[in-house]
């Protein structure tokens, strides 16, 4: 069955880290991706790359515990670092992505307003067969 929606590309990567100081020096500092926004109290800071942003989310922070232990440096130590990852989804209509989900056997919540690489809009979290978290996101509001 052939999905009603085309993936425009990736919209952004949350990624929980050990250390913000040291993951600010590697992605702002070395590859130079600029801080877009921070929301302090969640412990959320966002990078610009390119079309696509870049989150980092400490991992003892509100957003991080969600995720359990912090990721290990070694696969053996255990761990998970990435907590979802975004697809941008064009011609995004959320009934129509979720009656497709659900008729492939994919849970589906609602759609949900939340931010991304173009601003706010709708998205619907699923999880792949491996437990991974993909955020189906639709356009911004803007565009």
């Amino acid at each position: 069955m052939k999905p009603p929606f085309t993936i425009k590309g990736l919209d952004h990567v949350v990624l929980r880290v050990r250390s913000l100081p040291e993951a600010l020096r590697f992605y702002r500092d070395i590859l130079g991706c600029p801080i877009e926004r921070t929301i302090e109290e969640l412990g959320l800071t966002q990078l610009r790359a390119g079309a696509s942003l870049i989150d980092l989310v400490p991992a003892d922070s509100e957003l991080g515990r969600k995720g359990g232990s912090p990721a290990a440096r070694t696969l053996a130590e255990g761990g998970r670092n990435v907590d979802h990852f975004c697809l941008l989804i064009a011609d995004f209509d959320a009934e129509a992505v979720r009656r497709h989900l659900i008729a492939n056997g994919i849970a589906a919540g609602a759609a949900k307003r939340r931010y991304g690489a173009e601003g706010y809009g709708p998205s619907i979290y699923v999880t792949d067969p491996d437990g991974n978290i993909v955020e189906l996101k639709g356009p911004s509001e803007a565009a």
